[in-house]
C-alpha cells in the first residue's frame, strides 16, 4: 500500500485496506462512527435486552412444549456458537443442536464440539457435505479469484441448517452472530453467502461436476419460504446481553472444557487459511482489523491494545507451510497449482451474475418491518 496515501483510524484501527473507507474532521471512520450509531438499535446490554431475551424465550417455551425441540442452533465449535448453545440451555430450552461438516473442522472444533454435547447432555445431529461436491465447488471459487473465498461453507451451513428446522417443525433459528465482536465488515472485503445465484454462477463457470446434494438455499426460500410459510424467526440471543467475548471464552473452558483455536472462525482450517493468508497476501485486506475494531466499538478491547495484537503472526513457526499444503493436498493439488490460482488478477463478485439487488431490497424492507 502507498505509504503516502495509507491513513488509519484515530478511533478504531480500520484503515485504507478498506477502498470504500472515509474520514472524518477528527480522523475517525465511517465503520466505527456508523457501528456505534447503530449499536443503541442492535445491542442491548442492559434490562431492556433481559426482558426481551426472557419474554422470546418463555414464548418459545409455549409454543414449542409438543414438540421433540424448540429452537435450532448450529454448533462450530468456535467461541460464538458455543457460548450461545451453552446459554440455550441454560435459559431451559431444548435445541436442536446441528453441525455442518464442510470438510474443514480442524481437531479442536471436532473435540469442543463433542465436550459440549457431552457435558450439556444433547444430541449432536451432524449433517456431512459431499466432499467431492464440496471440493468443486471450493476449487471453482479459488479460480474465480474473488475476495470472499468462505462462501461454500458459509452458504452450506445455513442453507443446511434451515432444512433441519423445517424438517423438524422448529420456527426458531438460533444465531451467534452477534452486534458486540461482529459490528465491522467493510462491504469491500466480502459479499452475501446467501447469495445461490452468485454462487452458481461462479461454479458453472469454473466447476467440474454437478452439485446434486450440496446444501442451498435460494432468495426465494430465504425470504418468502420459510419466513412466510414455515414461520420461522431467526434470533441473535447474543444480542440482548452484556456479551463478552473474554467473559464468553472462561465460562466455556472452566465449565466445558472448552479450548481456544487462535483466532475468529479459525475453528474451520480452511478458513484460517483463508482470512490468514489469502485474503492479505491477494487483496491486502486483514480481518483481524475488523475483528478487532468491533471489540473497541464494544468497549471489550482498547485500540492500544489492538494494535499490538495486529503486530503478532497469527502463524507460528512453520505452521504456515503446514496449513498451505494441508489445504493444497485436501483440494488435490501442489502446493504449486494452489499459488498459480492465487496469483491470477483478482476479481469481485460483481464480475459474476448476482441477486444483490434483490438481497438489498428484502433487507431494507426488514429494516422497516422491525423499526414499524
Amino acid at each position: 500500500m502507498n505509504e503516502e496515501t495509507y491513513k488509519i483510524c484515530n478511533r478504531c484501527i480500520m484503515d485504507t485496506s478498506d477502498p470504500f473507507i472515509t474520514f472524518d474532521e477528527t480522523g475517525c471512520c465511517n465503520q466505527c462512527t456508523e457501528a456505534l450509531a447503530a449499536m443503541k438499535n442492535q445491542w442491548f446490554p442492559n434490562e431492556e435486552g433481559t426482558k426481551y431475551l426472557n419474554n422470546i424465550v418463555e414464548k418459545i417455551k409455549r409454543e414449542g412444549k409438543k414438540n421433540d425441540y424448540d429452537c435450532i442452533i448450529g454448533l462450530s465449535g468456535g467461541i460464538d456458537s458455543s457460548y450461545l448453545v451453552y446459554l440455550a440451555v441454560k435459559m431451559g430450552l431444548r435445541p436442536l443442536v446441528v453441525h455442518v461438516d464442510c470438510g474443514w473442522n480442524s481437531e479442536l472444533a471436532v473435540k469442543n464440539i463433542e465436550n459440549i454435547v457431552k457435558l450439556l447432555n444433547l444430541e449432536l445431529h451432524t449433517h456431512v457435505v459431499n466432499w467431492e461436491e464440496m471440493k468443486d465447488l471450493q476449487i471453482a471459487y479459488l479460480k474465480s479469484n474473488i475476495a470472499n473465498q468462505d462462501v461454500p461453507q458459509d452458504h452450506a451451513i445455513f442453507a443446511a441448517l434451515y432444512n433441519y428446522a423445517a424438517k423438524n417443525n422448529v420456527k426458531y433459528v438460533f444465531t451467534g452472530s452477534n452486534f458486540a465482536t461482529e459490528s465491522i465488515l467493510p462491504t469491500a472485503w466480502g459479499y452475501n453467502a446467501l447469495d445461490y445465484k452468485n454462487l452458481k454462477s461462479i461454479h458453472d463457470i469454473y466447476g467440474r461436476i454437478k452439485l446434486k446434494t450440496f446444501p442451498h438455499v435460494t432468495f426465494f426460500d430465504r425470504y418468502i419460504y420459510y419466513v412466510f410459510i414455515k414461520k420461522m424467526t431467526v434470533i441473535k440471543p447474543l444480542n440482548y446481553l452484556k456479551y463478552d467475548k473474554e467473559g464468553a471464552m472462561k465460562i466455556l473452558t472452566d465449565e466445558l472444557g472448552w479450548r481456544y483455536y487462535g483466532g475468529k472462525h479459525h475453528e474451520s482450517r480452511f478458513t484460517k487459511f483463508f482470512q490468514a493468508y489469502y485474503l492479505p497476501t491477494k487483496f491486502g485486506y486483514d480481518k483481524r482489523r475488523a475483528h478487532l475494531s468491533s471489540l473497541i466499538v464494544s468497549g471489550q478491547i482498547d485500540r492500544n491494545r489492538a494494535i499490538e495484537i495486529m503486530k503478532s503472526e497469527v502463524f507460528q513457526s512453520n505452521e504456515l507451510n503446514d496449513d498451505i499444503e494441508y489445504v493444497a493436498k485436501k483440494l488435490d493439488m501442489t502446493t504449486q497449482e494452489l499459488f498459480d490460482i492465487i496469483q491470477q488478477p483478482n476479481k469481485s463478485y460483481k464480475d459474476f451474475p448476482s441477486n444483490e439487488w434483490f438481497f438489498k431490497f428484502g433487507l431494507n424492507l426488514r429494516e422497516k418491518i422491525r423499526k414499524k
